[in-house]
C-alpha cells in the first residue's frame, strides 16, 4: 500500500488562515479519495507560512472494481424510457437481463466500473481541491485563472512504496507536480528531492524548516521560558499569540529584549497589549513586582550577530509605540486628576449607542438607576453601585481605550483609583463587562455584580424593546452572551432576583426615553415604573393606578407601553432557552427544565436551577425513574376517567374504602411523603422534597400490580381514582412531571 505526500508551496499564508487551511486540505483530499474508492489508514495535515502539506498513509494502490445492479423499466415500457435507461446506465440493450417481478417483466443492468490507479485518482482530486479551495480571501496572479491565497509556486505530489516513489502526473496552469521542495527562504532557499514523508520532514529540518506548527510553538515556548527563567523572570502566557507567532516563522529563533526605563511604570496591561497588538511580542514580567520588564520576539532566521541587529530594530519600533502609549496614559491621568471620572464620561453624551436607544450617556443613566435597585438584593451599597455605574464606562472616552479598545474596563479601574474612588467602585469599572463567555471568570464582589447585572439587563431589554433580537446564527449585539452572563452572575453568586420585575422596569424606562415630551404619557409611565417595584410586573402596576387615569390616559399608556407584557414574556423565554443550553453541560435535560418552568417562580433563575438540579438528581436514580413511570400511568388513567365521567378526581380518598393491603400501604406512603414534602417545598429545599417523593416508587408499583382501579363497585372505583389523584397532586407539587419525556 503506497503512501501519499502532497505539498503546496506558495508565498506567505496569513497565520490566522493556516490551521483552517490545513484542515480543509485534509478533509477535501481524503473525502475525495474515499468517494473514488481509495481508502487509507491515516492522514495528517501541516502548515507553515509558505506551505500546506498532507501525508496519507496506507492508501490503496488502485480503486476496487465494482459491479452495480440497476433496475430499469418494464419490458413493455415505451421505447423512449428504455433509451433513457440505457444512456444513464451506459450499456446496450444486449447487456440487459430480463427478470420476472410482481408487476411483469423488468429490465436489469449490471454496470461494471473498472478500478483505477491511485495516481490517476489523486491527480483528479488534488486538482479539484486546488481549484476550489475555500480560502477566506484569494487572489489571481500573472495571466492564469488559478486563484490561491498568495501566488502558488510549486506542487509536490508523490506516491511512495517499498519499491520507490512515483510523481503523480499533474499540471495546473503550468505548475507541474514534482518530487522537490524548497527550504527556508533565507537560510536554505535551494530545492531538494524527497522520497516519502519521513524523508521530507528530515530534509526540511536540514534546510531550516520545522513543518509541524505545534512543534514550532513548543520550541518557541521552551526557549522563551528558559531565557526568562535564567534572569528570574516569567513569560506572560498567551496561547493565542503563541499559535499566531508559530504561524509567522518556519525556523523560530527566540530573542529577549529590554523595555526602556521610560515605560516600566506603565500599567502592565498597557505594555502587554501594545506589544502584542503591534509587534507580536510576548511580555516578560518580574514575578516579585508584577511589572513588565522585558519582551520576547521570535525571528524567522539565525544571524551572525545572534539577533542583535533584529533586537535593536525591534526595540526602536517598540520605543515609538510605547511613547504613544505613555502619552495617552499621562493625558488621561491629567484629565481624571483635574475633572474627575464623571467629567471623563461627558463626551459620551455625543456617542450614539444605537440610533433607537440613544447615546452612551443615556444608557449610563439607565444602568445607574437599575444598579441602585439591584444593589440591596446582591448585598451591595446602593450609593456605591450607582456611582460605579455612572463611571464604569468613562474610560470609553479616554485616549488609551480609543487606541486599544480591548483595554476598556481595565483602564477604567486605573482611572477610578487615580480619581480617589473606592476599590469596590474601581473593581466594578473593570469587572462589569464580565463574564464575556461560558468560561470567563464571574465577578463576585457585590458592587461589581450589581453593575454587571444592570449593564446586561439594560442591553437585553433595550434591543428587545426595538425588536432587534437574535435570529438563527446571527447575533450582532451579542445578546445570547449577555443572557448567559446574567444567568452565570445569578447562579455563581446565588442571587435571588425576579427577572420579571426588572425586565418590565427597563422596558418601561426605554419607552419613557423615546416618548414624546408633549404627549403627557411620560408622567404616567413614571408612575407605573414606581408601581412595578411594589407589584412586580407591568400589568399589576398599571392596574394599581388605572382607577385614577382617564380613558385617554389609559389609551396613551396602551399605545406607548401596551406591548411590554408580551415583550417581557418573550425575553424571559429567551433566558430560559439559554439556560437550557447552559445546563446541558451539567447533564440536565431540556424536559427537566420544562417541568420546572411550569412551576411558580420561573423568573427566578437561581430557584429554577435549584429545582431542576434536584429533579435531575432524582431522575438519575432507579427509584426516581420508575416513579415517573408510575406517575404517568396514574395520570393517564385519571385523564381517561375524567374525560369519560366528566368530573375531576381531586377529592380526598378515604382509607376506609381501601380493600387491599397495597391500597392501605399507598395511603400510608403518601401521608409520610406529604409530611416531608410540604415543609421542604416551603423551605425551597427541593433536594429534600425529591428525596421524600422517590420512595413512593415501591408502593405505587405494588398498587398497580395488585389493584384494579376500575372496580365494579362504583364507590371503590371513585375512591381509587381519587387515590390516583392524590399521587398526581403530590408529584405535581414538586414539578410538572407531565413534561418529562420517556
Amino acid at each position: 500500500m503506497p503512501d501519499l505526500l502532497i505539498e503546496l508551496f506558495s508565498e506567505e499564508i496569513p497565520a490566522r488562515m493556516q490551521k483552517r487551511a490545513s484542515e480543509d486540505l485534509k478533509k477535501r483530499i481524503t473525502d475525495g479519495l474515499v468517494e473514488a474508492g481509495l481508502t487509507y489508514a491515516s492522514a495528517g495535515a501541516f502548515a507553515t507560512p509558505r506551505r500546506l502539506a498532507l501525508s496519507v498513509e496506507g492508501l490503496l494502490a488502485e480503486s476496487p472494481t465494482t459491479v452495480e445492479e440497476r433496475k430499469g423499466p418494464r419490458v413493455d415500457a415505451p421505447e423512449k424510457a428504455l433509451e433513457g435507461f440505457l444512456r444513464g446506465a451506459g450499456v446496450s440493450k444486449d447487456d440487459l437481463e430480463i427478470r420476472d417481478e410482481k408487476k411483469g417483466q423488468v429490465y436489469f443492468a449490471k454496470i461494471t466500473k473498472q478500478g483505477r490507479p491511485a495516481a490517476e485518482i489523486v491527480a483528479e482530486v488534488l486538482e479539484a481541491t486546488i481549484r476550489n479551495f475555500p480560502w477566506p480571501k484569494s487572489m489571481r496572479w500573472g495571466s492564469g485563472s488559478l486563484k490561491w491565497v498568495r501566488p502558488l509556486h510549486s506542487i509536490l505530489c508523490i506516491l511512495s512504496a517499498e519499491d520507490g516513489a512515483e510523481v503523480v502526473p499533474l499540471d495546473i496552469d503550468g505548475i507541474k507536480a514534482g518530487n522537490t521542495a524548497f527550504g527556508h527562504r533565507f537560510m536554505s532557499p535551494e530545492t531538494f528531492s524527497v522520497s516519502g514523508f519521513d524523508d521530507y520532514v528530515t530534509k526540511l529540518k536540514t534546510h531550516k524548516v520545522i513543518l509541524d506548527p505545534q512543534e514550532r510553538a513548543d520550541h518557541i515556548w521552551h526557549d522563551a521560558t528558559n531565557q526568562a527563567f535564567a534572569q528570574g523572570l516569567e513569560v506572560v502566557e498567551d496561547q493565542g499569540l503563541l499559535a499566531e507567532v508559530a504561524g509567522l516563522v518556519e525556523w523560530p529563533v527566540v530573542l529577549m529584549g529590554d523595555i526602556a526605563e521610560d515605560f516600566i511604570d506603565l500599567p502592565p496591561e498597557v505594555l502587554q497589549t501594545s506589544m502584542k497588538e503591534h509587534q507580536k511580542f510576548f511580555s516578560v514580567k518580574n514575578p516579585k513586582t508584577g511589572r513588565i520588564e522585558k519582551f520576547i520576539t521570535v525571528a524567522n532566521r539565525e544571524t551572525a550577530d545572534h539577533g542583535a541587529t533584529i533586537l535593536a530594530g525591534n526595540q526602536k519600533v517598540l520605543f515609538a509605540r510605547l511613547s504613544d502609549a505613555k502619552f495617552f496614559w499621562e493625558n488621561d491621568l491629567r484629565t481624571v486628576a483635574r475633572d474627575g471620572m464623571e467629567a471623563m464620561s461627558k463626551p459620551l453624551e455625543n456617542v450614539t449607542f444605537h440610533n433607537k436607544l440613544g447615546s452612551q450617556a443615556d444608557r449610563i443613566t439607565r444602568i445607574a438607576a437599575l444598579a441602585r435597585e439591584i444593589a440591596p438584593i446582591v448585598g451591595a451599597d446602593a450609593n456605591e453601585a450607582e456611582t460605579a455605574a455612572k463611571v464604569a464606562k468613562a474610560d470609553l472616552s479616554s485616549e488609551m481605550v480609543y487606541e486599544f479598545p480591548e483595554l476598556q474596563g481595565i483602564m477604567g479601574r486605573y482611572y477610578a483609583k487615580a480619581a480617589g474612588l473606592s476599590d469596590a467602585v474601581a473593581d466594578a469599572c473593570r469587572d462589569h463587562y464580565s463574564p464575556l463567555g461560558p468560561s470567563d471568570d464571574v465577578p463576585t464582589e457585590p458592587v461589581s455584580v450589581a453593575v454587571a447585572l444592570a449593564d446586561k439587563l439594560d442591553t437585553l431589554t433595550g434591543f428587545w424593546a426595538i425588536d432587534e433580537k437574535p435570529t438563527g446564527s446571527k447575533d450582532p449585539f451579542a445578546l445570547r452572551r449577555a443572557a448567559l452572563g446574567v444567568t452565570r452572575l445569578l447562579l455563581t453568586n446565588n442571587v435571588r432576583l425576579h427577572l420579571d420585575r426588572f425586565i418590565d422596569e427597563q422596558l418601561v424606562a426605554h419607552q419613557i426615553a423615546v416618548a414624546d415630551e408633549n404627549d403627557g404619557v411620560i408622567d404616567t409611565l413614571k408612575e407605573i415604573l414606581e408601581e412595578i417595584a411594589k407589584h412586580g410586573v407591568f400589568g399589576a402596576a398599571f392596574e394599581a393606578i388605572s382607577d385614577r387615569l382617564s380613558e385617554d390616559e389609559k389609551a396613551a399608556v396602551n399605545s406607548a407601553a401596551g406591548g411590554v407584557p408580551d415583550t417581557s414574556a418573550d425575553l424571559l423565554a429567551f433566558f430560559h432557552d439559554r439556560l437550557k443550553v447552559f445546563l446541558k453541560d451539567e447533564g440536565i435535560r431540556h424536559d427537566v427544565i420544562d417541568a420546572c418552568l411550569a412551576m411558580d417562580g420561573a423568573d427566578d433563575i437561581t430557584l429554577l436551577v435549584k429545582r431542576a438540579r434536584a429533579l435531575q438528581g432524582m431522575l438519575d436514580t432507579e427509584n426516581g425513574a420508575n416513579l415517573i413511570q408510575g406517575f404517568k400511568r396514574a395520570n393517564n388513567i385519571l385523564t381517561q376517567a375524567e374525560e369519560k365521567d366528566g368530573v375531576e378526581y381531586s377529592f380526598g380518598p378515604d382509607i376506609k374504602f381501601a380493600e387491599t393491603d397495597e391500597e392501605r400501604s399507598l395511603f400510608a406512603a403518601l401521608d409520610v411523603a406529604e409530611t416531608k414534602i410540604t415543609p421542604a417545598m416551603e423551605a425551597e429545599d427541593f433536594t429534600a422534597a425529591m428525596e421524600a417523593m422517590a420512595p413512593l416508587r415501591g408502593p405505587v408499583d405494588a398498587f398497580f400490580e395488585a389493584v384494579q382501579v376500575n372496580a365494579d363497585n362504583d364507590v371503590v372505583r371513585r375512591n381509587r381514582l381519587n387515590l390516583l389523584g392524590r399521587i398526581r397532586q403530590v408529584c405535581l407539587g414538586v414539578a410538572d412531571l407531565t413534561k418529562i419525556e420517556g
